[in-house]
């Protein structure tokens, strides 16, 4: 599976923005997919999911009330709406699948990771 991802950008703190990532393959209307981020010498930690069907998701707390993951199928594309944004949301934002079970997302991976898209948030 290769992931694109884009809609990144320069955006005051309080500003908004839109990721996209789009995946090739036949594979991802069956899998959760997630929103991760990463920046310099830090861990890439899992910060929102979505199932397969789009009926649940999840946010990590420090997004919680200011992004929104969703998805289409049909265009095999994940987004990410990020509302309120804060410099600490500075990051390289990367989709990939997720792990979903027992009504909890973990982090997943298709065995590749795209490019990822640079979110900068100026204060």
């Amino acid at each position: 599976v290769q992931l694109v991802e884009s809609g990144g950008g320069l955006v005051q703190a309080g500003g908004s923005l839109r990721l996209s990532c789009t995946a090739s393959g036949s594979t991802f209307s069956i899998n959760a997919m997630g929103w991760y981020r990463q920046t310099l010498g830090h861990e890439r930690p899992l910060i929102a999911g979505i199932t397969s069907s789009g009926g649940s998701t999840y946010y990590t707390d420090s997004v919680k009330g200011r992004f929104t993951i969703s998805r289409d199928n049909a265009k095999n594309t994940v987004y990410l709406q990020m509302n309120s944004l804060k410099p600490e949301d500075t990051a390289v934002y990367y989709c990939n699948a997720a792990r979903y079970y027992s009504g909890r997302f973990y982090f997943g991976s298709f065995g590749s990771w795209g490019q990822g898209t640079q979110v900068t948030v100026s204060s």
